[in-house]
C-alpha cells in the first residue's frame, strides 16, 4: 500500500498577467538516490485529471519501484486554476514543461494518455531544444491522440459546428464520460495546427511503447498505426488490445501499462 505521507502537494505558477495560472502538482520523491533512474511523469487527456485510475496506478508503480512520480492538472482541469476554455495545446504544453522544470529531475519517463500523448511528443521536441532540460528516457503513449484537432475533429465538423465556431468561437458535443459537454474552441483548433507532429519523422531520441484499444470510439486504432509511420523504426512497440476501449483502465489494461513502463525503465 502507498504511503500518502510521502506525497507533496503544491502549485506552480505559470504565465504572467492575465495569463497567469496556478498548476496543481502531486509529487512523490524517489525512495533512494534516483539520479540515474527516471521520474515518472503523468500527462493526462482532454478534460481528465490527475486523480484518474491510470494516473494513480502509475504513481503506485513508482512507489513500488522506488521512483519519483509527478502528476499534475492542466489549467482548467481538476484542481488547477485557469479557465478550461482558454486551453490550447501550446498552453498545456507550457504548463507540463514548467511542472517538470520545477521538479528538476535529471531524467523523465513520460506517460501520456489520449491528448497527453500529443503533449508528450511535443514535450520531447521542446525539451531537446532546451539547455539543461531533463533527458527523456522513454515514452509510454496510451490511446495517443496527436494532432487530434486537425486529424479527428476538423474533417468531421458538421455545418452547424462550423457555424458555431465562426459565430461563437466554440462548439459543444455530448460527452460519454461526463454530464457536461465537451467544448472545442476555435483557439484550440487553430493552435492545434501549429503543434502538429505527424508532418515528418518524429525524432524522439528514446524508446516508445504505444498501447491502443481496437474498440476505441474516440481515437480509432488506425490513428495509432498512422502515428507509427512517423516514428523511427527502432525502439518503437505498438500493442493493440483487441477488446480495449479508449480509457484502457481495466485491471488487465493497467497491467499492460505497468509492464510497458517497467520495460522502458529497464531498457
Amino acid at each position: 500500500m502507498q504511503d500518502a505521507s510521502n506525497i507533496t502537494s503544491y502549485k506552480v505558477a505559470v504565465g504572467s498577467g492575465e495569463s497567469k495560472r496556478e498548476i496543481a502538482v502531486e509529487r512523490r520523491p524517489a525512495a533512494m538516490d534516483g539520479s540515474d533512474r527516471p521520474a515518472l511523469v503523468w500527462l493526462g487527456g482532454y478534460r481528465s485529471d490527475m486523480s484518474g485510475t491510470k494516473a494513480i496506478a502509475l504513481e503506485a508503480l513508482a512507489d513500488e519501484l522506488g521512483l519519483e512520480s509527478i502528476r499534475f492538472d492542466y489549467s482548467g482541469h481538476g484542481i488547477s486554476g485557469g479557465a478550461f476554455r482558454d486551453g490550447t495545446i501550446s498552453r498545456w504544453l507550457e504548463e507540463a514543461i514548467a511542472v517538470v522544470e520545477h521538479a528538476a529531475p535529471k531524467k523523465v519517463l513520460l506517460v501520456g494518455s489520449s491528448m497527453g500523448g500529443w503533449i508528450a511528443l511535443r514535450m520531447v521536441q521542446a525539451l531537446k531544444a532546451k539547455s539543461g532540460a531533463p533527458k527523456v528516457a522513454g515514452l509510454v503513449l496510451i490511446a495517443p491522440a496527436p494532432d487530434f484537432t486537425a486529424e479527428l475533429i476538423e474533417p468531421n465538423l458538421t455545418d452547424i459546428e462550423r457555424q458555431s465556431l465562426a459565430e461563437k468561437g466554440y462548439f459543444e458535443e455530448p460527452s460519454e464520460y461526463s454530464p457536461e459537454p465537451n467544448i472545442y474552441t476555435r483557439a484550440l483548433i487553430e493552435d492545434g495546427r501549429d503543434n502538429r507532429v505527424m508532418t515528418g519523422m518524429i525524432e524522439t531520441g528514446c524508446p516508445v511503447h504505444i498501447l491502443q484499444g481496437m474498440q476505441d470510439p474516440d481515437v480509432p486504432y488506425q490513428h495509432a498505426l498512422k502515428l507509427m509511420e512517423f516514428l523511427p523504426a527502432d525502439d518503437v512497440v505498438l500493442t493493440l488490445i483487441r477488446d480495449g476501449d479508449h480509457r484502457l483502465s481495466r485491471p488487465q489494461d493497467l497491467e499492460k501499462m505497468r509492464s510497458a513502463v517497467a520495460s522502458l525503465i529497464n531498457n
